[in-house]
């Protein structure tokens, strides 16, 4: 079967197995901006085994989702004994980029001057997303035009991981993909102001990207793209090829967080990954 035929069949499971998920931690939602959407959900585990936080930044296509309606990703890594931030931003076709970078970054800012008035240590962060998310966080890690534009300091960031992320606008892309960024952008936007791959600039940022080759959306040579260039600027990346049979978009960049590192070789990937920073 097509892969981005395997996709769209996927989320009927996704969504039933998303809202019965238990949620064992009830998390604080702080707002960061006047609109609804600029706000992010912080979860502290029930037991800390960790002091390296996780800010992730999700998904959806810039068009939709919430910090809210992934609150099984938030259970999932406070379930790991790390403490976890859910990041939110304004949503296209609406609100146009660079409105969600702008969040980002915001958000980011305002995710750091709250753990450290609770007295958390914001030495060790990770920063992760799927999909549009994994776009946006790039961006914040790997631009020092938008870190400086946007006073972000990335100094306390001590790894990215991104999975199904479009890096590169300039490879061939599905044509879903195409209208999500028709949406995202103005017509007359210099879209290379958007584009992670033309953004990246060197870095001490390790990174772990997540890419599978048939992901249905996302063709797995924009991760490739993206990790060639890292390697030339002297930043340490590892490009992992999903294994699991669960291999499109929507499986492996949010759905593995639904099943247990057992289950899912992505999954213990990821977390094996920041247990070896």
């Amino acid at each position: 079967m097509n892969d981005s035929i395997r996709e769209s069949f996927s989320y009927f499971e996704l969504y039933y197995k998303m809202f019965r998920v238990k949620k064992y931690i009830s998390p604080e939602k702080i707002f960061f901006g006047n609109h609804r959407e600029q706000y992010f959900l912080y979860y502290e585990p029930a037991k800390t085994i960790s002091n390296k936080v996780l800010i992730w930044v999700h998904g959806g296509g810039w068009n939709a989702g919430t910090p809210k309606l992934f609150d099984f990703v938030g259970q999932s890594v406070a379930n790991e004994g790390y403490r976890f931030i859910s990041i939110g931003y304004r949503l296209s076709p609406k609100n146009k980029y660079p409105c969600q970078i702008e969040d980002v970054c915001a958000g980011y800012k305002a995710a750091i001057r709250f753990l450290e008035e609770k007295g958390i240590d914001t030495s060790k962060l990770i920063l992760s997303g799927p999909s549009a998310g994994a776009h946006l966080s790039s961006i914040l890690c790997y631009s020092s035009k938008v870190q400086k534009e946007y006073s972000t300091d990335v100094t306390n960031i001590i790894g990215f991981i991104g999975s199904g992320g479009p890096y590169s606008f300039s490879v061939k892309t599905s044509l879903s993909v195409k209208l999500l960024l028709n949406q995202l952008f103005l017509k007359d936007y210099d879209r290379l102001c958007g584009d992670p791959l033309f953004l990246m600039t060197k870095s001490q940022i390790p990174m772990l990207l997540i890419q599978s080759k048939h992901d249905g959306l996302i063709e797995f040579d924009c991760a490739k793209q993206f990790a060639d260039k890292a390697k030339k600027l002297g930043i340490s990346c590892e490009l992992y090829e999903v294994q699991d049979e669960k291999n499109t978009h929507s499986w492996y960049t949010v759905g593995m967080f639904l099943e247990t590192r057992a289950e899912n070789k992505g999954l213990d990937k990821f977390f094996t990954w920041i247990e070896k920073l």
